[in-house]
């Protein structure tokens, strides 16, 4: 027969009664905020109070206080939607002070937040941003005003807009001394019935104020702004004050309005900058600009990757962009894809192909290359060993040279990747008596 004991307290457990350090430690989670004791505790007890430490605790207390561990893997996997600490050096810390900055920036609301809040973060996570990722930024409020009454019950209304000027990054570039990539987009994620085309746009003024910015940031090592309407005469001011910057490696204004002006101040940047990565995708450069960006490509030694994806540069674009590839020897990846090139732009192309040695990657899609455009490339990479991609896709050139093409490459690809296992298998070494 079993017995079965019952206690006569009800609230008695058999757990033990935990020790006088247990006890001391979680006295210290509950005053964290008043009173954060740290660095003077043992590795087990550091690892204890990071596991068990509230999350809502302010930047400002826990930043400067808690290293990377446990406590900031914490937040950021209850906190974020999305976490990929890989983009974020895999530092947890890193990641979400860097994407706690980043709300409070597309949250700022300009003549209502106060400025200070920004630089309240900005004095305790500085030292740790390095990448900002800004994807919307608010205008200030507007208020409908009344126009005119024409009877006792139709009201009109008209909305007084405003210059929509956004968030001043004047306050905020200067003082992240480590910050190393930068990507904004002008525009409101959700302004549902307020829809105004000007929300999505940024102002000359907002442009001032952001190449100033920028020229202060000297350790930004890319720059992106994309998708803000971006027209000729704001790419020159942004493009004045990025010239000669020390360290910019990689810049993209893509899906902008930038023209042939704007991509004349972007070729003067070429001549005087170490520009590795250039994206122009999706603007309205003609061929005009593209030969200012091929005469500054013939003279330019840094240049790895160029994108002129769906602009408007036609043949005598493309034939200045082939013939600069004969002087230049450090571009590996051309995207000219929706360009409306024809097959005199793929015969040129092809001529260089022949003696060009360090282009890797070409992408012609989306343009008219016909089945002479098909032949001059099939001719041209039977005697190309270097380049390991070629995009023909909707060119209208047949399958019979697109299969061509395709064994060219793949040939390419193969012999470049038998050289590397060559370079990398082990030296054999042998013992001297």
């Amino acid at each position: 027969m079993r017995r079965r004991i019952i206690a006569e307290d009800p609230d008695w457990s058999i757990t033990t009664v935990p020790s006088l350090s247990i006890l001391c430690l979680q006295i210290i989670v509950n005053n964290f905020e008043r009173n954060p004791i740290f660095e003077m505790l043992t590795a087990a007890q550091k690892e204890f109070l990071q596991e068990r430490l509230s999350l809502s605790l302010p930047v400002q207390v826990t930043a400067s206080v808690l290293p990377e561990g446990p406590y900031w893997r914490r937040c950021c996997q209850q906190k974020l939607a999305f976490c990929d600490v890989s983009v974020h050096g895999h530092s947890w810390k890193r990641m979400f002070l860097e994407k706690h900055l980043e709300k409070i920036i597309e949250l700022f609301i300009p003549n209502v937040t106060d400025p200070q809040t920004v630089l309240d973060v900005v004095s305790v996570c500085e030292k740790y941003v390095k990448r900002l990722d800004i994807s919307q930024l608010l205008v200030p409020v507007v208020e409908p005003q009344k126009k005119s009454k024409e009877n006792d019950h139709d009201f009109h209304w008209k909305r007084y807009v405003p210059p929509m000027d956004h968030f001043d990054f004047n306050i905020l570039l200067q003082r992240l001394t480590n910050l190393e990539e930068l990507h904004l987009v002008y525009r409101i994620k959700q302004c549902g019935m307020n829809f105004a085309w000007n929300m999505f746009e940024m102002t000359y003024r907002d442009c001032e104020t952001l190449a100033k910015a920028l020229q202060s940031c000297k350790t930004l090592k890319l720059f992106r702004l994309h998708q803000s309407h971006m027209d000729d005469r704001k790419c020159q001011l942004l493009v004045k004050h990025l010239m000669d910057h020390p360290s910019l490696e990689e810049l993209d204004f893509c899906h902008n309005k930038i023209g042939d002006v704007g991509a004349r101040a972007i070729s003067k940047l070429l001549t005087r900058n170490k520009l590795q990565t250039l994206n122009l995708c999706n603007n309205l450069i003609s061929c005009q600009g593209a030969k200012a960006i091929a005469l500054a490509l013939s003279k330019n030694c840094t240049l790895e990757s160029l994108n002129l994806l769906l602009n408007m540069i036609k043949d005598e674009g493309g034939q200045a962009i082939a013939e600069a590839l004969l002087n230049n020897t450090t571009l590996h990846n051309l995207n000219l894809g929706g360009n409306y090139l024809t097959s005199v732009t793929a015969e040129a192309v092809s001529k260089v192909l022949t003696e060009n040695t360090t282009l890797q990657s070409l992408n012609l899609s989306c343009n008219q290359l016909c089945e002479v455009g098909g032949e001059a490339l099939v001719a041209a990479l039977s005697q190309n060993s270097t380049i390991k991609e070629c995009d023909v896709h909707l060119t209208q050139v047949d399958d019979q040279r697109s299969f061509l093409i395709n064994k060219l490459l793949w040939a390419n690809q193969m012999s470049q990747l038998k050289t590397q296992r060559k370079g990398d298998a082990p030296k054999k070494t042998f013992a001297l008596n």
